[in-house]
């Protein structure tokens, strides 16, 4: 389904262009049409319809081949030289988005076969030969992405001629084709040449929106939402500038970010710390020094991350009543102050507590689907800013229930000011608490 989609989107795409270059006002739906397939929308869609009505097919190319280039990037990326589904699923995408592009003259030595060299390696079982041609494919994608880095020198050769007929309506083609055309050249050719210095600032840009948005999503309990604005990150990630991608780490950020891709349960904190990896990989790219905490961090949410965060703290939710249950049984419940101690004790489990049940039933609804279920870990006090006052409130509780059940016990025990005799039913209270089970 996904190698007929690619052929078929490659005949859109041909045709698009040939239409356009005929005339092109009457290609307008059917570029808006072509954009819509390759993912383009907002002002990149606005971008390549005006390239289109002006005649720039150079540029129209350019932008939906480098769409493309970054799509089976992110397709490459998740491959693995593993015999897996995910893996056939992932090259056969890359396949499918690369068939459309083939006759680009910047595609280098990146051919259709070795698409389909590595997909008969990876049902054949040859996994050291997948490894292989994985890395060529990749070698050759990030080639054909820097050449695509910036818009193509003779973006505006079509354009003159179809300015020049729209300006001279009552000129002969002859006439207008012969003359005008230098002068229409000269303000169109600056433009790629001011906005190309720009392209590597905005793609970096472009991760770091992914990003924000994949955070904001993950911070009100929405992962669809959150994966979705990740693989725009990976995709807007390949088309970063060269020093960037050459970076030591740049592979490291590359594979967290489709590891949280993949990731159950995913939180707020996962994609800080992907914000911070692309913060630091930048400083080193820039020669500048590196934030050690922003690592750690990327390492933790590397690994205590997904169910392991779940299970872990579904756990301690679970362990949190032990010492509760102990603590009634030991003393009872009569007393007003181990009531309070009690009390505070509780307090100081509930984020544990609040973390385990709500993590557990988010995680659930994130494997299962269920949108108002995957909700439920916005009610945990790690999920949001939200939770920090929530926090202290109980703390602070926590503290005066503990310091007055504590004073109590002292008092009763003549360690603070004078003992007072205490009423017959306090006392005899007292007494079933402490010896009832001697």
């Amino acid at each position: 389904m996904l190698l007929a989609r690619g052929l078929m989107r490659k005949a859109l795409y041909d045709q698009t262009l040939s239409r356009l270059a005929r005339a092109p006002a009457n290609g307008t739906a059917q570029l808006q049409l072509l954009g819509d397939e390759f993912g383009l929308s907002g002002a990149a869609a606005q971008a390549l319809g005006a390239d289109g009505a002006a005649g720039r097919l150079p540029r129209v190319a350019w932008r939906l081949q480098r769409e493309a280039a970054r799509k089976i990037s992110v397709a490459l990326t998740a491959a693995q030289p593993t015999q897996s589904p995910t893996s056939y699923l992932n090259l056969a995408r890359g396949m499918a988005w690369f068939t459309a592009v083939q006759d680009a003259s910047v595609a280098g030595d990146l051919r259709v076969s070795q698409f389909g060299d590595a997909l008969r390696q990876l049902t054949e079982g040859d996994v050291a030969a997948l490894g292989a041609s994985l890395t060529a494919l990749r070698q050759g994608n990030r080639q054909f992405l820097d050449a695509l880095a910036t818009p193509p020198s003779g973006a505006a050769v079509t354009a003159p001629a179809a300015g020049t007929v729209a300006a001279r309506p009552d000129t002969a083609p002859e006439g207008a084709s012969s003359t005008p055309a230098p002068v229409a050249v000269a303000p169109v050719r600056p433009a790629p040449a001011t906005s190309a210095p720009s392209r590597p600032v905005t793609a970096t840009g472009e991760v770091y929106a992914a990003l924000g948005r994949a955070l904001s999503a993950a911070g009100h309990g929405d992962p669809v939402q959150a994966r979705g604005q990740l693989g725009q990150a990976t995709t807007a990630l390949a088309a970063a500038p060269a020093s960037l991608r050459g970076a030591q780490g740049y592979d490291t950020l590359v594979f967290d970010l489709g590891a949280a891709q993949a990731r159950t349960a995913l939180r707020p904190a996962d994609v800080q710390a992907l914000i911070a990896t692309l913060t630091g990989l930048e400083q080193r790219a820039a020669g500048q020094p590196v934030s050690a905490l922003d690592g750690v961090s990327a390492g933790v949410a590397r690994g205590f991350g997904g169910w392991l965060r779940v299970l872990v703290f579904a756990l301690l939710a679970l362990l949190a009543f032990v010492p509760l249950y102990l603590l009634n049984l030991a003393f009872g419940g009569r007393n007003t102050f181990w009531r309070a101690i009690a009390a505070g004790l509780a307090l100081l489990l509930l984020p544990a507590f609040l973390e385990g049940l709500f993590g557990l039933l988010g995680a659930l609804g994130d494997l299962t689907g269920l949108g108002a279920l995957a909700a439920a870990s916005n009610l945990t006090l790690t999920q949001n800013a939200y939770g920090l006052p929530l926090w202290a409130l109980t703390v602070a509780a926590a503290i005066a229930l503990s310091t007055f059940g504590f004073r109590g016990l002292c008092q009763q025990f003549g360690l603070l000011g004078r003992r007072s005799a205490p009423a017959p039913e306090a006392a005899a209270a007292q007494s079933l608490d402490w010896d009832e089970d001697l």
